[in-house]
């Protein structure tokens, strides 16, 4: 089948992933190149059209990022988001100006002329801004679509539209006309056909993984997570008795978490050996406390058992990972080196010692294409529809020192949160909950007596894809039901508090 292809040249915004996920939601191939990606390259890809990316750099910078130039003589339709705009209107002969008031936030979208762009499209609706340069003089070649409630140029275009360029944010949810902005260039300018289907590429992943491994054997490490889980099922199809699969089960893992896992792997020709190394892990982790010190122990743990059952598989040459598309984009950075919050969830770092090849067969798709490919190979929901859950397990929802006891205290109210959402058919309308064990002991009473007890704070939020995330709103009375039912039964345990901080400012996670 073939796809139209959506390219966007990235300038170091911290939202082009949305961009390429807007794009995808409307069923279109898109791809996220650094924006000095060769001409050359560019030319192979053969985009039916190419989107600049918003930037944290200004168009005034001495070493403003720029593309190959040669990119406006393809005659294929151009659009450009905030700075992406602000090059095009540069570079064509307008003017950029530093904004007297920097716009940021909610703005209304004054239509000024009629155009495909705004087909289906009301007059002053929300769109989002977020710039500190603003157009204030177009070239002769292009016109004024609408202004910002400011009277700042906020939709320009040339006479067929091909050459666009918006001082809005499409891809965020604020902009409430998103979707619908970039369906109406997309699709009734550029062209695009409407196929893109992750679901309907089972033959052609199989076929890819049988082309690349062929004969030889493949071993892949199942975290329970979709990601893990989807790709070896789709390398089982391909190779089968071929693969062998381990789950490291590191004792931080959700209530009766393996259990639940192994059945429905094995339901699927997926025959995971489980290696028992809760007591390993928990030895290592006494008396740590530092959160970063905490993931270094657990990710070298972790590779040193899956590099000696690794070993005890012979021919084995190739390495399943669940790489997804997020992952392998490459970051642009623009403005210096970037601080470093926390090292990511995902344990990863394989020696180098390991001499395999990979085999990533979601390495082109994002997390909720991933679920459409599992649905499609008939994993269950409750595998598919899982919550994320991060890679060093629990021991980074305690606060403090790990230990048996806290584990467990964790695993009981977090099964307690989890069963009443799903209870309340709330579960699959967040994207993830979870609880948190607080080193803090307050006063209680239970009956006549005063206790001494454990905090546990509860978390759910909703996102696309972690990048951002606001606070979920869980009814009153579902979270009074949710702290009775935990402080009811988990003893050790007599205080319940809600987390309602977004991201940012604060992080999903707490450590």
């Amino acid at each position: 089948m073939i796809y139209s292809k959506v390219l966007i040249l990235d300038f170091g915004s911290q939202v082009t992933k949305l961009i390429a996920r807007k794009i995808r939601e409307l069923n279109i191939y898109s791809e996220i190149l650094p924006y000095k990606t060769s001409f050359k390259k560019i030319i192979e890809i053969e985009p039916d059209c190419i989107i600049l990316s918003g930037s944290p750099a200004s168009v005034h910078d001495k070493k403003a990022p720029e593309p190959d130039l040669r990119i406006l003589d393809l005659n294929i339709p151009i659009m450009g988001i905030c700075y992406g705009a602000q090059f095009l209107s540069k570079v064509l002969g307008g003017k950029v100006a530093k904004s007297k008031t920097r716009e940021f936030g909610p703005s209304k979208l004054n239509k000024i002329s009629n155009s495909r762009l705004l087909k289906n499209i009301k007059n002053n609706e929300i769109s989002w801004m977020s710039h500190g340069d603003t157009v204030v003089k177009l070239p002769s070649t292009l016109k004024v679509i609408a202004k910002s409630e400011f009277g700042a140029i906020s939709l320009f275009s040339s006479n067929d539209s091909r050459i666009v360029g918006t001082q809005f944010h499409p891809e965020v949810v604020h902009t409430k006309f998103g979707k619908q902005f970039l369906k109406n260039f997309l699709v009734d300018i550029v062209g695009c056909k409407q196929n893109w289907r992750p679901g309907k590429l089972i033959k052609q992943k199989i076929e890819e993984v049988k082309k690349l491994v062929g004969g030889n054997v493949a071993i892949s490490a199942i975290s329970g997570g979709v990601d893990s889980s989807v790709s070896s099922v789709l390398v089982s199809k391909a190779i089968g008795n071929k693969l062998k699969c381990f789950i490291v089960d590191t004792g931080l893992m959700r209530d009766n978490e393996v259990k639940e896992i192994v059945p429905v792997l094995r339901s699927l020709g997926v025959k995971p050996k489980v290696i028992n190394a809760g007591s390993l892990f928990l030895g290592r982790l006494k008396g740590v406390v530092d959160p970063e010190k905490k993931r270094k122990i657990i990710g070298k743990t972790f590779i040193e058992l899956f590099d000696k059952e690794s070993k005890k598989v012979s021919n084995a040459k190739f390495l399943v990972q669940g790489t997804l598309y997020p992952d392998v984009i490459e970051s642009v950075n623009v403005s210096g080196p970037s601080a470093v919050i926390k090292s990511h969830h995902n344990v990863g770092g394989l020696p180098k010692n390991m001499k395999f090849s990979l085999v990533e067969p979601l390495r082109d798709l994002f997390k909720d294409e991933v679920r459409d490919l599992g649905r499609a190979l008939r994993i269950k929901k409750t595998l598919i529809g899982r919550h994320p859950f991060p890679g060093p397990g629990l021991a980074i929802r305690i606060i403090g020192e790990v230990t048996k006891n806290r584990v467990k205290l964790l695993q009981a109210a977090d099964k307690i949160f989890i069963d009443i959402l799903k209870e309340k058919n709330l579960y699959d309308e967040i994207w993830q909950a979870f609880c948190v064990l607080i080193p803090i002991k307050t006063v209680g009473v239970m009956g006549d007596e005063r206790t001494y007890e454990n905090t546990i704070a509860i978390r759910a939020v909703n996102s696309v894809d972690g990048m951002t995330a606001n606070w979920s709103r869980i009814p009153f009375d579902i979270l009074d039901l949710i702290s009775s039912e935990i402080i009811n039964n988990v003893k050790g345990i007599n205080k319940v508090v809600f987390d309602i901080s977004n991201k940012p400012p604060s992080t999903i996670e707490w450590e």
